[in-house]
């Protein structure tokens, strides 16, 4: 039987198999294990005392990567220095000229080795890397391809002096048509970072921006560049940037006009924040905070007041919240919002009925997130879930003091939920999981401890094609 299929054809159908399956068939025979590579587009690799050698035998054995991510191993307590790291780019350069897209973070990556490697792999487009300072953009000219860039600057002594400090002529030139990059983060920058500037001139076609643990745009001129590539920006991520996320909040309000997503996590102050939300002219069609001890009523007012075309609002861990702000957004946002996520927030637990009354505003909701409420109450919960009967995702995780009963209430009243998460539900036991979860007419994926699923439950996920993720 194994010899009437053509090579072709037995690869075609390893590519449509699900994970745990696919590499189960590279057992069967050495055919299907030598199919079963070059039918791979796609590996992750840790590095775990793997050697130069043994990389080069693996990686020659999968001809056809598009897309390769390497990582250093997990209780690694030091990076690859950067002599391993060109070795490592070495042989990707050698063996994996067809790769679209490559996550290195196994080590600090040298400006010599990417421009080495952007002489054999010329068809990148995505890349993730680390580097040490002082840093250095302009090779990114080499990879005319590239459309999404992640640098993360980590802690460490520059291993090349490559660009002498002090001289920063480079950094005012630009590149004629521009870079072509639609999606970047960059992590890790410092107050006494140069030469980002330069990046901010040439991505003109950004899309995407995302900054992480940043203390700067960039010194020197570099703020006054950063606004150049705001025009265009429809998505922003701001992490871990309190020195900083003030003053990007401002320059998104005056400069960009096409913003529909935004995500501020643990940065900013209170005023900061009000006033993008007050002054700024985008058509926010996603919201997404994590402002613990800034966020208060008055911002919830301000949403409710200035961004009427939400679709998604997602808050987490809002301490200062009461009641009147949420039933405010309930109010203006009741024929638009789709999503809402009120993870860790105690005003769940606090005021008895809220969720009842966000329920009745919010018939339109699809996607629902409630994790991490611990003394989240069956009463609460189904008191929303009886009004809300739209919802296709829903997120109970953490949930501690939610019974059998909110399950039953889902059953009984959201027929079109296709993805629910009941881990860390301890009250929630095996016996309701497998008489109404499962049985939900539209369920596609549960997610559930696996001391909870009987046989009859696994075989009955089975024979619907519900996915159960452990």
């Amino acid at each position: 039987m194994d010899s009437l299929l053509c090579d072709e054809l037995i690869q075609e159908i390893f590519q449509k198999l699900p994970s745990p399956s696919s590499s189960a068939v590279s057992l069967v025979s050495k055919r299907w294990l030598r199919l079963y590579r070059t039918s791979k587009t796609a590996i992750s690799l840790r590095l775990c005392n793997l050697s130069i050698s043994s990389l080069s035998s693996l990686l020659s054995h999968y001809p056809f990567l598009s897309s390769l991510s390497i990582l250093s191993a997990a209780d690694s307590t030091s990076a690859p220095s950067a002599t391993s790291s060109a070795q490592i780019i070495s042989e990707i350069r050698r063996f994996c000229s067809n790769l679209k897209a490559l996550r290195f973070l196994a080590g600090p990556v040298s400006l010599s080795s990417l421009v080495s490697l952007s002489s054999a792999c010329t068809h990148l487009s995505s890349l993730s890397i680390n580097v040490y300072r002082p840093l250095n953009f302009r090779w990114v000219v080499n990879f005319p391809g590239l459309k999404s860039l992640s640098v993360s600057v980590i802690s460490g002594e520059g291993f090349e002096i490559e660009v002498n400090s002090g001289d920063w002529e480079w950094e005012s030139a630009e590149v004629g048509v521009g870079l072509g990059i639609q999606s970047l983060c960059l992590s890790g920058l410092r107050a006494g970072d140069w030469g980002v500037g330069w990046l901010w001139r040439n991505c003109k076609n950004l899309r995407k921006l995302q900054l992480r643990s940043c203390e700067t745009v960039g010194d020197g001129g570099s703020f006054s560049s950063f606004v150049e590539c705001l025009p265009g920006l429809c998505a922003v991520e701001l992490r871990t940037c309190r020195s900083i996320a003030d003053g990007v909040l401002m320059k998104l309000a005056e400069n960009c006009r096409n913003l529909m997503s935004l995500l501020v996590y643990d940065g900013g102050s209170r005023e900061g924040l009000l006033q993008f939300l007050c002054q700024q002219q985008s058509n926010l069609e996603s919201l997404d905070l994590r402002l613990p001890l800034d966020l208060d009523n008055e911002h919830l007012v301000a949403i409710a007041t200035n961004l009427q075309g939400l679709s998604s609002l997602r808050l987490q861990s809002c301490c200062l919240v009461t009641g009147d702000g949420l039933k405010a957004i309930s109010t203006a946002l009741s024929s638009r919002l789709e999503e809402l996520a009120l993870v860790n927030c105690d005003v769940v637990e606090r005021e008895s009925g809220l969720l009842a009354t966000m329920g009745q505003n919010l018939k339109r909701l699809k996607i629902l997130d409630l994790s991490y409420n611990e003394m989240l109450m069956d009463k609460d919960f189904i008191s929303m879930v009886i009004s809300c009967n739209s919802i296709k995702e829903l997120n109970l995780r953490g949930c501690k003091w939610l019974t059998g009963a909110a399950i039953f209430a889902l059953w009984k009243n959201c027929k079109e939920l296709e993805t629910i998460d009941i881990v860390q539900c301890s009250k929630i036991h095996a016996n309701a999981v497998e008489l109404y979860a499962i049985n939900l007419p539209k369920l596609r994926q549960l997610k559930v401890e696996d001391d909870k699923i009987s046989n009859i439950l696994r075989n009955s996920a089975s024979r619907r094609f519900v996915e159960i993720v452990v």
